[in-house]
């Protein structure tokens, strides 16, 4: 028998702060299996302004997993310049390929190395930790995966250390990356600054501890309007060309040539461009309604063996937060990093723009996530940064 149907039996919420209470999540089936990939040296990237490009790298593996499952639902999560991922066992030949050809396949369109991991969730167990998972529902098309429980980022440390590698494929055999998209302009804050948070609970810290002081922490994000979601209400502007477009025709090019891509991807991009100047929609499409679910489904709040929040703040906001996590630290009950930027950036995955069920991840657009990690580490660290 199949287990493809555990994650779609977990009933979607759409109360995000009730993440934080006993029972809001179930345990991955033991025989599951756990990947994750990130970039290498991604700081030296975003130190050369090329995080769009460590963004929509890191979002690579959720849309070729997507497309190699053919759209069977399954839980991942974003996380900037990687993601993580979780398959039942008999999809775990296809986690392993298409983690190979990403490797490999990255390493030869950008000169990016990618590190890459899989392993049964049953180790991460024996390891004392679990691999936890909610559906968190953002709109009535469009859930995300919330993870707990500490086994994702232990994976992720093990396969810093080079463990459970899923070696890169021989040949560069390109992954179907259908659907990822990156023609958004960045999104400037309007509130004072682009805050990167990441909070991650102390191995000596209860569930009850990091559950209160996550709703301390979100109680300070939801006195904002909107909870301080970052992209506005009529969406993010768009330019012609959009900056993206190159990105976009090396990343879905697959063995067609980069010029013919960039082509037709032009041609894609005026009608666009024209759609969204109109009121109406257009041979079925309404440019209007898709900005609205744009919206409406993105991934700016989230639990990743912690929480994550890209939030559009002023800086008594950030203040505030920073008073709590300061205090929960000092306490020995947590880890954080922040990070300010002037704007965020959304990366998409959009298997069709004629359905509501397409992906937004929003980060902030100078390191974002990778760098509140980063400060997060140092914190915990100093000897080391």
């Amino acid at each position: 028998m199949t287990q493809d149907g555990f994650y779609q039996s977990l009933a979607p919420s759409r109360d995000f702060a009730g993440l934080t209470r006993s029972g809001a999540f179930t345990p991955l089936p033991r025989d599951w299996m756990v990947g994750c990939c990130d970039i290498v040296n991604s700081t030296d990237l975003i130190a050369t302004g090329r995080y769009k490009t460590v963004n929509t790298i890191g979002a690579s593996a959720i849309a070729a997993m997507i497309n190699a499952l053919g759209g069977t639902p399954f839980p991942y999560v974003f996380g900037g310049d990687g993601a993580s991922f979780a398959v039942a066992p008999e999809h775990a030949d296809i986690a392993r390929d298409t983690l190979a050809r990403l490797r490999s396949w990255t390493s030869a369109e950008f000169d990016i190395e990618l590190r890459a991991a899989l392993l049964p969730v049953s180790w991460i167990r024996a390891e004392g930790l679990d691999v936890a998972v909610a559906r968190y529902a953002v709109s009535d098309a469009a859930d995300y995966a919330m993870f707990a429980g500490g086994g994702l980022n232990w994976a992720e440390r093990q396969m810093k250390l080079g463990g459970f590698e899923v070696p890169p494929a021989p040949l560069p055999d390109p992954p179907d990356l259908t659907g990822l998209s990156c023609r958004w302009n960045t999104i400037p804050a309007r509130n004072g600054m682009i805050l990167s948070v990441v909070v991650q609970p102390h191995s000596r810290a209860s569930a009850r501890d990091f559950a209160k002081i996550a709703s301390d922490v979100l109680a300070v994000a939801d006195k904002l309007q909107r909870h301080g979601h970052p992209v506005p209400e009529g969406g993010p502007s768009f330019s012609f060309p959009p900056p993206g477009l190159t990105l976009e025709a090396k990343m879905s090019r697959g063995k067609t040539a980069l010029i013919l891509r960039k082509l037709q991807l032009f041609v894609q991009t005026v009608f666009a461009a024209y759609a969204l100047t109109r009121k109406r929609p257009i041979g079925g499409f309404d440019a209007q309604h898709y900005r609205r679910m744009l919206v409406a489904n993105a991934d700016f709040r989230k639990f990743d063996d912690g929480l994550k929040l890209t939030l559009d703040c002023p800086a008594e906001v950030r203040d505030e937060i920073t008073h709590i996590l300061e205090k929960a630290a000092a306490a020995g009950q947590v880890r954080y990093g922040l990070h300010e930027q002037d704007e965020a950036l959304v990366t998409c995955i959009v298997p069709s723009a004629m359905r509501d069920d397409h992906v937004h991840f929003i980060d902030g657009a100078a390191g974002g996530y990778t760098q509140a990690a980063l400060r997060m580490a140092a914190a915990s660290n100093p000897a080391a940064a």
